[in-house]
């Protein structure tokens, strides 16, 4: 995980769950979830077989960024927490970088509907800005993933930018998609 990451305190409760770092060995408990139709038709490598996924999964970028989210010892989801640079012009270079981070999320349908997504969700937002002092969240989805903007809705993220036909999705489509973000001081002003 980056520096940051590693600052904080893992694994993190929250009132049902428990958040931590992802370790090769949860690859294939997010395997059982992410093959399911309803979870790979969104996310962005929807592998063929468990042997490329946890191949892909163990990959030392993709696990530096992944977390568990876990209830009672087991793996029901996991989310992408990827703390990158702010755009900025090359004389401020470097007060933009690592201040912000992009979000992701799966979550194993048997525990949807359930407000987990909605709790471990809301509580990586707390870390990025308590914790890591990040200034901004994003994420991003198809627009057709309702449950995915209905989530980033629910912990408060406002929708940026609506583009239309801009994102390929595996089937061939052009699909519309959505980005959200977040700001430090609109988080703490809504708590």
């Amino acid at each position: 995980m980056s520096e940051g990451i590693d600052a904080v305190a893992w694994p993190v409760r929250t009132e049902r769950l428990q958040i931590r770092p992802a370790m090769e060995t949860d690859g294939p408990a997010t395997w059982l979830y992410r093959r399911q139709e309803s979870v790979s038709r969104w996310i962005t490598s929807a592998q063929p077989d468990s042997e490329h996924y946890l191949a892909d999964f163990v990959e030392p970028g993709r696990l530096a960024k992944t977390l568990v989210i876990e209830l009672d010892g087991t793996v029901i989801g996991d989310l992408m927490l990827a703390i990158g640079d702010a755009w900025a012009q090359a004389e401020v270079r470097k007060q933009a970088r690592a201040v912000q981070a992009e979000l992701g999320w799966s979550l194993d349908p048997a525990f949807t509907g359930k407000g987990y997504a909605t709790e471990a969700v809301a509580e990586v937002i707390r870390i990025c800005f308590e914790e890591l002092h990040l200034r901004r969240v994003v994420a991003e989805c198809f627009a057709d993933n309702e449950p995915s903007w209905r989530l980033m809705e629910r912990v408060g993220l406002r929708r940026e930018s609506h583009d239309v036909r801009g994102s390929l999705h595996r089937s061939g489509e052009w699909l519309d998609g959505f980005a959200y973000a977040l700001l430090a001081d609109e988080w703490r002003s809504a708590r």
